[in-house]
């Protein structure tokens, strides 16, 4: 059965303290590198799609952040939030470091369930 898409068009822009906090706090940990604290934020069977590829739950997820986190020198700075529903959230960030290109716009899509992240998809 194929995943239903989300249509962020519709989003609303919001302030980014009014992101859930379980987002801000993946976001922050995220940054600092700090995977048990990262992955804890996510349900059990989360996954997270990013540069095209899936990872799915908890191992998976954290291998792929500990990836992420040493393949390239980069920083990164929110630069807007959106909030589709009660459910879906936009954090947009601006990277700059020593990947491909330099500099990146991403979107990190959450979705959210019981509290936790259940889905998070980075895209341009």
């Amino acid at each position: 059965m194929p995943m239903a898409t989300t249509d962020w068009n519709h989003a609303e822009p919001i302030a980014p303290d009014q992101l859930p906090t379980p987002i801000t706090r993946y976001l922050t940990a995220h940054q600092a590198r700090d995977l048990d604290t990262a992955v804890a934020l996510y349900t059990p069977d989360a996954s997270v799609t990013d540069e095209g590829r899936t990872h799915h739950g908890p191992e998976q997820i954290r291998a792929w952040l500990s990836r992420s986190a040493s393949e390239y020198t980069y920083t990164t700075q929110l630069t807007a939030a959106a909030k589709l529903d009660d459910h879906h959230y936009e954090a947009r960030h601006h990277l700059e470091g020593d990947f491909p290109g330099g500099t990146a716009d991403l979107h990190f899509r959450f979705t959210m369930r019981d509290g936790l992240i259940a889905r998070l998809v980075i895209e341009p």
